[in-house]
């Protein structure tokens, strides 16, 4: 490889430098100002102490930008145990001994000293022996998006404190000043390329790989907080018939009423924010529903949810035939685009960002709220676990619920038309609403 070819090889190591910094600009950020005790207590079974996030992501970093590369790591098997996702339980962390917040600072700011440095020194040798780890800088953004994805975990675990009321994130949305459009939006069938080759992309969202979608038509806009209210008015959650067996079971051993941190109180309907109680905004996407009342509504209101292949379809394509990287292009987001960390602190009102329309005018698809689709988890035709099965591999099946677009907790690098995420059909404690679909 001749000097020419080894800095195209290593063209990436800006944007890896930039977007660890970013990572973990914005994790201490949203940290500085929480007290300790809340950093260090478990608010829910849910959800670990989140302190814990703290040094899972340290020992994430440790693991893969240091010795996956050949470099020496700092720490031993207990600190990997203690601080691994799946030999450690969310329910029991916060019984744990685990390190206390200044050391796990401390911890995650050595091992970045160290993958820096390491990074520096990447050399022909290293993308010769590593091959597709280091390709592209995948490793690297792999990482970084890990941190980021970390930043909204850690926002939902602050959600769920009801010890104290904490500031919430600033918010720096735009008004909706115009009159909103026609409910729904066409998208006509055919053949589109899905999924996505992009190098920091994961393993679930590649191959890109052509679909064919039948017609069908989609809301604009994420389902709101005053049609959802409109459901529960109208007996939503008592009537049997909008609900699946296990939605309902869920429903009644639960005893939901409606969405997590709503209430009704004094006549009007509040949510809670970080501690503290607010008018519910109406014209807000819905926000901390599972999978069963998104499928509910749907079926109250005589539609569905989205496939993710339709909701895919009506964010990337064109009717050209090209596939974009984001609703509105390739551009990154920004301000007048979506809702993304750390802008919003909640939901935008809909009609926010008609910039950031879908070459369909499909809007409010990336940020705001996580979607849930109609769709389980599952691979993609040529599919192949990288760099290791535990990513998604061991989630598929029909246990879990794939949701997309993102929410305002999430960051503009961790976010893309093709990004994949899924959870059980019960989960209310994530950013998560939908929006419906019905066959044309």
């Amino acid at each position: 490889m001749d000097a020419r070819e080894f800095g195209g090889a290593l063209a990436w190591k800006t944007r890896a430098r930039e977007a660890l910094g970013t990572s973990r600009g914005r994790l201490l950020d949203l940290l500085a100002p929480i007290p300790p005790e809340v950093l260090m207590a478990q608010h829910s079974p849910l959800m670990s102490p989140a302190v814990w996030d703290v040094a899972h992501v340290a020992n994430y970093e440790e693991q893969w930008l240091l010795r996956a590369l050949g470099e020496p790591g700092l720490s031993g098997p207990e600190t990997d145990r203690l601080y691994d996702a799946f030999r450690t339980p969310r329910r029991i962390r916060g019984k744990l001994s685990l390190l206390g917040v200044r050391e796990a600072l401390a911890y995650a700011e050595q091992v970045r000293a160290r993958a820096l440095r390491r990074l520096e020194a990447v050399n022909a040798e290293d993308l010769a022996r590593t091959g597709a780890l280091l390709d592209g800088g995948f490793v690297y953004g792999m990482v970084a998006q890990h941190e980021q994805q970390h930043v909204e975990t850690l926002l939902a675990t602050l959600q769920l404190v009801t010890s104290t009321v904490l500031d919430p994130p600033p918010s720096h949305l735009p008004l909706a000043e115009r009159a909103v459009l026609g409910r729904e939006v066409h998208i006509p069938g055919g053949a589109f390329e899905m999924g996505t080759d992009d190098s920091w992309a994961y393993d679930n969202e590649r191959p890109r790989h052509r679909v064919h979608v039948p017609s069908f038509f989609i809301d604009r806009f994420p389902v709101t907080n005053g049609q959802f209210l409109a459901f529960i008015e109208d007996g939503g959650y008592a009537s049997r018939a909008h609900w699946l067996d296990a939605g309902w079971a869920f429903r009644q051993a639960e005893q939901l009423e409606h969405p997590l941190y709503w209430r009704h109180a004094r006549g009007v309907w509040e949510r809670r924010r970080f501690g503290a109680w607010e008018p519910l905004r109406r014209g807000e996407p819905v926000c901390h529903v599972s999978w069963y009342e998104a499928d509910a509504y749907a079926r109250w209101a005589g539609r569905r949810l989205p496939t993710e292949a339709e909701w895919e379809k009506a964010a990337a394509a064109t009717p050209q035939g090209e596939v974009r990287r984001f609703p509105w292009g390739d551009a990154a987001p920004d301000l007048t685009r979506a809702n993304l960390w750390p802008c919003g602190g909640h939901p935008a009102r809909v009609g926010a960002f008609p910039a950031g329309a879908s070459a369909f005018g499909v809007e409010q698809m990336i940020g705001d709220v996580w979607e849930w689709t109609a769709s389980d988890f599952q691979p993609y035709p040529g599919f192949r676990a990288f760099p290791y099965p535990e990513y998604s591999a061991v989630f598929f099946g029909a246990e879990y619920k794939v949701l997309r677009g993102g929410s305002w907790a999430v960051a503009p690098e961790a976010i893309r038309n093709t990004f994949r995420n899924w959870d059980y059909p019960i989960r209310r404690q994530i950013f998560a609403g939908f929006r419906c679909a019905r066959d044309a």
